[in-house]
């Protein structure tokens, strides 16, 4: 999305040799094989984890933190630096966004237009605000120290992480419908 963005609002022009169809497919493959790896990974080992800890998690959701917790062998180690290859991997695409948005908004800057200006911001926002919030809920989900973990707490933060950014995803882009915001407004101040 961000590409997508950067692309139309820096060079037009070239939008369609740049984000043609093959483009986009070869993006939208390189993230679920990625995506698909990446699980694969850890699925595995997982699944390889001798469990000494008993097998019952205190809560609905099995994330990897969880399963670690469980855990009481060197695989546990091994599980840490595929977490710490997945964190590295999104930190790289977090840089990719972060470069992009700032090129992005320093050419938006330049537009002399404010209603041109207001528009290109209000297209790029709500994707930066998804990102932002599902990124800032996983890195806190995964990097929190286990100091400050309990049952209740991860439950929180396992809710924050895998379904708060779906549901604040359509409402934070359909925002930008005039008719939303005023029934939203209404509703508050009524």
């Amino acid at each position: 999305m961000s590409y997508d963005r950067y692309v139309a609002i820096c060079k037009p022009l070239h939008y369609g040799t740049l984000l043609g169809s093959r483009a986009c497919v070869r993006m939208a493959a390189a993230a679920w094989v990625t995506g698909f790896l990446n699980a694969l990974l850890h699925t595995a080992n997982t699944f390889s984890l001798p469990l000494c800890k008993g097998n019952a998690l205190g809560q609905f959701f099995c994330g990897i933190p969880q399963m670690l917790k469980l855990s009481c062998s060197d695989t546990y180690l091994r599980e840490l630096g595929l977490l710490e290859f997945s964190e590295s991997l999104t930190f790289m695409c977090f840089i990719f966004i972060v470069l992009s948005y700032v090129q992005i908004f320093r050419a938006v800057l330049r537009v002399p237009s404010e209603q041109r200006r207001h528009k290109a911001f209000s297209t790029c926002l709500p994707h930066l605000a998804v990102v932002s919030l599902f990124l800032s809920t996983g890195a806190f989900s995964y990097l929190k120290p286990t100091s400050i973990s309990s049952p209740s707490g991860d439950l929180l933060v396992a809710i924050l992480y895998s379904m708060v950014p779906p549901v604040i995803n359509p409402l934070i882009y359909s925002m930008k419908n005039q008719e939303l915001k005023d029934a939203l407004w209404k509703q508050i101040s009524g």
